[in-house]
């Protein structure tokens, strides 16, 4: 879905998600105008019963009697269609947030790696959460008080021109002062909260931050250099949050101020009327009516300036959340694309050149053919991408230039969920989710057996430490893993993908975080798991790549060296140079 994020078109994606709630966004309205007929209607019954009050001892009951159930009707009346409007409002209020959310959320799972990247996950989060939460709050207003507004002061103003025409028109004409105060302050109140929910999203982004790596910034003693931070935000957050709340709030009393002179204009011009008489006389009762219409007509004027003032701050809020639902997606899939259900692990690299950024080269006419159950390991220096080849066959990332092909087929025409189904993939970076060791266990394969989970895990060497957990398998941890050691955490990693046993396997790392006694034996359940499968293997330990059946060493992006374990130590080059750093005595 494509949305602009100019004011107008926010304005207008807004309104498309509205409509889809048709049902309620028909109601509402229906339900409004007969609040505000029934309101208006009160009044005219309540003048009726004050003429028939014309002196003391004058008073006539048999008159008012009716006209008291009627008005006691039409309150029952107006508070059912007020209650029902309430929830119509908020149900479509809340439906409309719910379905931005969601698409947001969706667009989040199909935006590129590289969006990611380059924006702070707090800041993302913020406006998928913060940001429609203060978007919502501005569009129930809206629906609440806006329309019934506009609709309170068309019918007082029927209402009005029906008893006095020239008062009528005294209203109307003074009256537009508190739409055009309402209008300068609202112009210049929208870059105000704009930029406060800048701040605030920059904020949120800090916060996620330091929370993450906490031990860390305690570790480097960086506590007091993350507080500057935070208050330096915070004081910019403190200073657009009271510039937009101090101009918006300028609204109500500059409209109140105008509301009241109008009030003011009617009561002393009815009273002379009534007092003189002549051709547009009113009855006390009428004027009762008068006065009450002329505060009605006045009071939508306060509420839509508010209303006016909190669409600002919504409408600021939603271009955010737009911003990121219009952020191109991945490239999609080719059209049609191909189900790879079994592949045998055959890949080929021809020519492949890719850069994060055009100005930085990385991997230059890289060219490398795998065949079906062969053991590829990637060493090299730090940055000199290794990672990102990872990248490139996952799709995560698409080449700039040449292919890479599976079984014969090149990536970018078979679809990223089966060329991904096709990889079991193990990080340096632990990735867990809040659940229960099984649950994240399973994530590949959900249907798996306790049996399986069990073979899977005593095969990686997890079962004994997950045994010794208060529930076991049944244990429930969060995200960052809770108490787990990294080492545990990286096996619980690893279990996941001893469970699938997919046709080919990528180890970037895999066993950084486990001791060496432990590691054993993982190596020894990775022969097993890798055996007739595709493996590529990256790794710093030289020790965990001799089985290798071809070794890449890559440089500055390109392979320079080629061959397996001992083909390498012969040459004695960069190879053989890097294997004597980590062994030499």
């Amino acid at each position: 879905m494509k949305v602009a994020t100019s004011k107008t078109q926010t304005l207008r994606t807004v309104l498309g998600y509205v409509k889809r709630n048709w049902g309620y966004l028909a109601l509402s309205p229906l339900l409004c105008i007969v609040t505000v007929a029934f309101t208006l209607y009160i009044p005219i019954l309540t003048g009726q019963v004050i003429d028939l009050i014309p002196a003391a001892m004058q008073v006539q009951f048999d008159g008012i009697l009716p006209l008291l159930i009627q008005i006691g009707l039409m309150i029952g009346f107006t508070a059912l269609a007020q209650w029902l409007m309430g929830l119509c409002n908020n149900r479509l209020t809340y439906a409309t947030v719910r379905d931005i959310r969601r698409d947001a959320f969706q667009h989040l799972q199909h935006l590129p790696l590289s969006y990611l990247d380059r924006h702070p996950t707090g800041d993302v989060v913020s406006r998928i959460i913060t940001d429609v939460d203060q978007f919502a709050d501005g569009l129930l207003m809206g629906f609440t008080q806006l329309f019934s507004g506009v609709l309170t002061i068309i019918g007082t103003l029927g209402f009005m021109y029906s008893v006095n025409w020239m008062i009528a028109t005294a209203v109307v004409v003074i009256t537009p002062l508190s739409l055009v105060v309402a209008s300068f302050i609202a112009k210049r109140t929208y870059d105000m909260f704009a930029l406060q929910s800048k701040t605030r999203g920059e904020q949120t982004a800090l916060i996620d931050e330091m929370l993450t790596g906490q031990k860390v910034v305690r570790a480097f003693g960086m506590e007091d250099e993350v507080q500057e931070r935070f208050d330096e935000i915070n004081g910019r957050l403190q200073g657009a949050s009271l510039r937009a709340t101090f101009f918006s709030s300028l609204t109500n009393p500059a409209t109140r101020f105008v509301n009241s002179l109008v009030y003011a204009c009617v009561g002393v011009a009815g009273a002379l009327v009534c007092i003189l008489g002549g051709p547009s006389t009113l009855t006390v009762g009428q004027l009762s009516a008068f006065l009450s219409y002329a505060n009605q007509y006045t009071k939508p004027f306060n509420e839509i300036s508010g209303v006016v003032t909190e669409l600002q701050a919504a409408l600021a809020c939603a271009e955010r959340v737009f911003a990121l639902i219009d952020q191109p997606a991945e490239t999609p899939d080719a059209e049609p694309a191909l189900e790879l259900a079994e592949p045998t692990g055959a890949v080929e690299l021809s020519d492949v050149s890719f850069s994060y950024v055009p100005e930085r080269k990385l991997i230059q006419h890289l060219n490398l053919k795998v065949q079906p159950g062969e053991r590829v390991a990637i060493v090299g220096p730090t940055g000199c991408g290794k990672t990102t080849l990872i990248n490139l066959l996952m799709r995560f990332y698409d080449v700039n230039d040449g292919k890479i092909t599976l079984d014969g087929h090149n990536i970018v025409d078979i679809t990223r969920h089966s060329l991904r189904e096709g990889y079991g993939m193990v990080l340096q970076e632990t990735w867990l989710k809040s659940g229960t060791i099984r649950e994240n266990i399973t994530m590949g394969k959900p249907d798996a057996t306790e049996e399986e989970i069990i073979a899977a895990a005593k095969a990686t060497h997890a079962h004994s430490f997950i045994r010794r957990l208060p529930k076991g398998y049944d244990t429930v941890i969060t995200e960052d893993g809770g108490s787990l050691s990294q080492g545990e955490k990286q096996l619980l990693c690893i279990t996941r993908v001893m469970l699938c046993l997919p046709p080919m396997l990528i180890l970037d790392e895999a066993t950084s975080s486990i001791d060496t006694r432990t590691e054993q034996h993982i190596q020894r359940a990775f022969e097993t798991l890798m055996t007739g499968r595709t493996s590529f293997i990256v790794a710093h330990r030289l020790s965990t790549i001799q089985n290798a059946n071809t070794i890449l060493v890559m440089k500055d992006g390109n392979v320079i060296e080629q061959g397996n374990h001992e083909e390498l130590l012969a040459k004695g080059g960069f190879y053989a140079n890097l294997y004597n750093s980590q062994f030499a005595h």
